[in-house]
């Protein structure tokens, strides 16, 4: 699925690409690089990294000791700025609260983006507050509630392309492969709504409900995860899924 709006070769700034592909280069298994290490993830010689690497570092993106780099508190600037203008964080907060108020659960905010989940926002009770996902997290879509849901509400065209060739690790013994994941995902097109059961984390349950607008274009999905400890799949869904379901019935005329 690529909703990109197409660009001509003269509007294409290559230089834009590349500074934006170095800051990508850095994770959590990459937290510090040299130029020589930067290139080679970036598919560029040392020299042009070693340009990037010091251009960001002068405009405070990026911190330095003469030879390695690293992300400085800066970097923040650019994520809290689609937070602070996207229409669909500020628009879904208060069903956020809403479900947490309902089902005394963390509920969350979650949108597809490449590989992954990227949650967006959060509501929570105090007895939360250190638990869970925070806006700005990433987790492999095809093991969150919420990446299920938006990938079941995609086109099946859209939804296969996704599937095709992507690489699915088992994070535990319950994570689906290709195959389960296809199977399941038809499903939550079916039923409207997803669950993930221990398939990212053992001994933990996400549930889903798409974010569907008027012409049934998903925009997102609204998830809670909790702890399944001794609660029955059946009964915890009885308990939180209708709320969530009354929350993204009320936001759709509104997407």
């Amino acid at each position: 699925m690529n909703d990109r709006p197409p660009l001509l070769a003269h509007e294409w700034i290559a230089g834009l690409e590349k500074g934006l592909g170095v800051i990508e280069a850095f994770d959590a298994d990459h937290p510090r690089m040299t130029a020589t290490e930067a290139g080679e993830r970036c598919g560029m010689t040392r020299t042009a990294a070693r340009r990037y690497l010091k251009t960001l570092a002068h405009l405070g993106y990026v911190g330095t000791d003469g030879k390695q780099y690293w992300l400085m508190p800066r970097i923040l600037r650019l994520g809290h700025a689609y937070i602070e203008s996207a229409r669909l964080p500020k628009l879904v907060q208060p069903y956020l609260q809403r479900i947490t108020s309902g089902t005394d659960e963390v509920a969350y905010l979650g949108v597809l983006d490449g590989d992954d989940t990227i949650f967006l926002g959060r509501s929570g009770s105090p007895r939360h507050t250190s638990a869970g996902y925070w806006p700005g997290t990433r987790v492999a879509a095809q093991v969150t509630a919420a990446g299920m849901a938006v990938l079941a509400s995609m086109p099946e065209a859209d939804m296969d392309a996704w599937l095709q060739g992507r690489p699915m690790p088992a994070f535990t013994s319950y994570t689906l492969d290709a195959k389960g994941l296809r199977s399941a995902l038809l499903k939550y097109r079916r039923q409207g709504w997803a669950l993930s059961e221990q398939q990212l984390e053992l001994n933990y349950r996400g549930v889903a409900v798409p974010l569907l607008d008027r012409h049934n274009a998903v925009h997102g999905a609204i998830s809670i995860t909790m702890p399944i400890n001794r609660e029955e799949t059946d009964h915890a869904l009885m308990r939180v899924l209708p709320v969530m379901q009354e929350a993204a019935k009320s936001l759709r005329p509104l997407l």
